[in-house]
């Protein structure tokens, strides 16, 4: 049996961790207000290296979400409207013949950019969709041979309109599984519509970045050095499992699902000042890391049955280890 060498974090770098942290959330609460808990899983997203689906109505922040984080890591920021004449070129860049130099230059695209946000994506073919989540992959675009990165941090904020469906591509499954949360803004309650309506403008016009890109990425390479007992990885595999058992699942959680869980843990665990993960961070980001991976069957859809119906039934079924006599 081999013993692992990959370092373990530190009790002070897992202080530092979580005051950047909550340094993150504070920042971009500014802009997005009565959302605390919904951006501490979107900027677990940032720093577990994946990606979000938001799937919400227009008109509640998504742009000023992507802006927000941006700004707050002192990134870049760019925004796709996704439409059905959108071409792959239009997302990634393309190569101009340049008179003068005669050769081909690569003009890079708007998904090049710390925080992209692709409005809409459903409303892209499904080539342009798949040469957005190439992208979102390899964290790179290949043209004439070229690999170009598109840099760290990156994250893209895919948006789907769960009401107007007419004219849209329903991503596949698999395309879905690329997607390391998915999860929803929603209106705001009243008092933070008030404190909205009272402000008049933009809040991100009054955000200083409170991290550099280079403390992102750090937090993103300290983030993979949170312990995870054996014990916890067993319930993440039970869980993943049950769903793959469970009455009106025609497709349960893939492994993809059980590392992104393991991944977003780890974050989490490590925005609350700890350096290992515990049962509840698995709780907590069950739902949002597994439920989009859920396939239900027709008959159970069409009676009204549910994936988050799904994800309760089996976090309840479940019964979380005891670390202690682990």
């Amino acid at each position: 049996m081999t013993t692992s060498t990959v370092p373990t974090i530190s009790q002070e770098q897992a202080g530092w961790f979580a005051e950047a942290f909550a340094a993150l959330v504070g920042n971009v609460g500014q802009a997005i207000l009565g959302k605390e808990h919904v951006l501490r899983l979107a900027i677990t997203c940032l720093f577990a290296d994946g990606h979000l689906l938001l799937e919400d109505y227009p008109g509640t922040g998504k742009t000023t979400l992507a802006r927000a984080l941006a700004q707050s890591v002192a990134g870049t920021h760019s925004r796709i409207q996704f439409t059905p004449d959108l071409l792959p070129s239009d997302v990634t860049g393309v190569s101009i013949f340049d008179q003068q130099t005669q050769r081909f230059e690569f003009h890079r695209g708007p998904i090049f950019a710390s925080i992209v946000l692709a409005d809409e994506i459903n409303r892209a073919s499904p080539k342009t969709q798949s040469a957005l989540l190439e992208v979102m992959e390899e964290a790179s675009v290949t043209v004439d041979g070229t690999s170009h990165p598109v840099g760290s941090p990156f994250m893209v904020i895919a948006t789907q309109n769960p009401i107007e469906q007419a004219g849209t591509y329903r991503l596949p499954e698999a395309q879905l599984d690329r997607f390391l949360m998915k999860t929803s803004l929603g209106h705001p309650d009243h008092e933070a519509a008030l404190q909205i309506l009272a402000n008049g403008r933009p809040r991100t016009s009054i955000l200083s970045p409170v991290l550099t890109t280079e403390s992102a990425v750090q937090m993103i390479q300290l983030a993979t050095t949170v312990t995870v007992a054996p014990a916890v990885l067993d319930y993440i595999t039970t869980i993943a499992e049950e769903t793959r058992r469970a009455a009106d699942v025609r497709l349960g959680a893939s492994m993809r699902g059980c590392l992104a869980l393991a991944r977003t843990a780890r974050v989490w665990a490590a925005a609350q000042g700890r350096t290992f993960v515990v049962p509840d961070d698995i709780k907590a980001l069950a739902r949002p890391c597994l439920t989009h991976r859920l396939i239900l069957d027709p008959e159970s859809e069409f009676d009204g049955v549910t994936a988050d119906e799904v994800m309760t039934r089996v976090l309840q079924a479940v019964t979380p280890p005891q670390l202690g006599a682990a």
